[in-house]
């Protein structure tokens, strides 16, 4: 394949090739995540990817992505309501909230400052 590429306006023209075949693609494993922040499908958690116990889902955060904690907003014993912010990820140098599902008390907060969250893992429980 030839390419035109312009550098320093001087106008270059390459040729490229492939040095490896393509790769195969990757199987699937586990359920994909199609939720909006805070709102992960419960199809699919029964046994969760992180190896924890299965959870009534009515009473669960879970992450809908891996990242680390940078902030936890809610404390045992909080009333919250649901879309308020439980916990902030950073995950590619982005925060990202993690929002109550539903309204609730919170029972448990599960992870700390600066741990590391993988999708799916549970965040909270509520009362």
């Amino acid at each position: 394949m030839k390419l035109k590429i312009t550098i320093d306006e001087k106008i270059y023209e390459v040729d490229v090739e492939a040095s490896e075949p393509e790769p195969a693609p990757l199987p699937m494993v586990g359920p994909l995540l199609h939720a909006s922040v805070g709102q992960v499908p419960s199809a699919g958690f029964a046994s969760s990817p992180t190896g924890e116990e299965a959870a009534d889902e009515n009473k669960v955060c879970r992450s809908p992505l891996n990242g680390i904690v940078v902030g936890i907003a809610a404390q045992v014993g909080d009333s919250i309501q649901s879309g308020d912010t439980l916990v902030v990820l950073e995950a590619m140098k982005m925060e990202t909230n993690i929002t109550a599902p539903c309204d609730g008390k919170i029972a448990k907060i599960r992870v700390a400052h600066g741990a590391s969250v993988k999708a799916g893992q549970i965040v909270a429980d509520f009362e």
